[in-house]
């Protein structure tokens, strides 16, 4: 191993502990972490490869879906494989470098999903409150655009903090209990001042994802307005069902993300095991639910899935008789 004394850039090696104080679990708390990642990746993949594949399907909030699935297999590919390593082989070193590239792409994933999750509730916003200027509005151009900005806005806010992380000496301090790399957690390794980076995360938390937050929560809030005033019941409760399980997956999103981001700067009293376990499921569950939330329940998605599973029109599916 190395150590970082006199040059902040000089390599050294941390180690993931995993889940403190449930480190002889580790075994079967990775089997239902297993089977969520495995779900994640087929939901995501099969929800992608339909899109994609389905011209009649290229429409703004398909094209939106397929965004959230890239973020979503970028967002757990990134963290899981890694976890899971730790939990089954105690594969717990990983570089410096190797460590700051995980951190990136974690957060970067999780601010392109914050953005199209946000791009998502404009896209309801209209097609509800303003369905005539619908198709004039959620242009391809616009699409284009919506997508270009998600990503150049993950990697303007995140591109800092690789700097600010390799400037700190770390002065041989390189156990983090944890499953994978954050930035605070980095940082709190190091042997200097770390206000910088401290002050640079609640910045851009606030500024991005807590604005992402405000901004879907208004978007909804007008959505429910306009439906409270439809005149059909059953109007009324088919749009109440989707925008309730859109945001059920959209507080399963962001409550644990902002829990964990909280207890790094203000919740010492929490146990860390708490604070790990709610990490690590931010990065899985949604990336799971998230194809059977905006995809199985959309009519359309769902016929392509089973036409690509059952090409013959003939699966047994109890729920909608014998044909699919």
């Amino acid at each position: 191993m190395f150590e970082l004394n006199e040059s902040s850039f000089d390599p050294i090696t941390f180690v993931l502990t995993g889940i403190p104080g449930m480190e002889e679990s580790h075994i079967w708390i990775s089997v239902p972490f297993c089977l969520m990642y495995i779900t994640a990746v087929f939901g995501n993949s099969v929800l992608l490869f339909v899109i994609i594949t389905d011209r009649s399907l290229h429409e703004p909030m398909y094209l939106f879906l397929a965004m959230l699935a890239v973020a979503d297999l970028m967002l757990s590919t990134t963290t899981v494989p890694k976890m899971l390593a730790i939990f089954w082989f105690s594969a717990r070193e990983i570089s410096f470098d190797a460590c700051i590239t995980q951190m990136f792409f974690t957060h970067f994933s999780f601010i392109v999903e914050s953005s199209v999750l946000l791009a998502m509730a404009f896209d309801r916003y209209v097609a509800v409150c303003d369905p005539l200027r619908y198709s004039s509005t959620l242009t391809p151009s616009v699409i284009g655009k919506i997508a270009v900005t998600a990503v150049v806005r993950g990697f303007c806010i995140m591109f800092p903090p690789i700097f600010l992380l390799k400037r700190l000496p770390y002065c041989g301090h390189n156990v983090m209990p944890h499953t994978y790399c954050e930035h605070m957690g980095i940082a709190r390794l190091a042997c200097a001042d770390i206000k910088a980076n401290v002050w640079y995360g609640l910045t851009t938390a606030l500024l991005s994802s807590g604005l992402d937050v405000v901004l879907i929560t208004v978007s909804y809030a007008l959505i429910l307005r306009t439906v409270f005033r439809l005149p059909s019941p059953e109007a009324r409760l088919k749009t109440l069902s989707t925008c309730g399980s859109h945001l059920c997956v959209i507080l399963m999103f962001y409550m644990p993300a902002f829990f964990s981001f909280l207890t790094h700067r203000f919740g010492h009293q929490i146990p860390s095991h708490v604070h790990i376990l709610l990490a690590n499921l931010y990065v899985v569950v949604p990336p799971m639910l998230n194809p059977i939330v905006y995809g199985v329940r959309t009519r359309q998605i769902r016929d392509r899935v089973v036409r690509l599973f059952c090409p013959t029109g003939e699966c047994p599916c109890p729920s909608w008789g014998s044909r699919c």
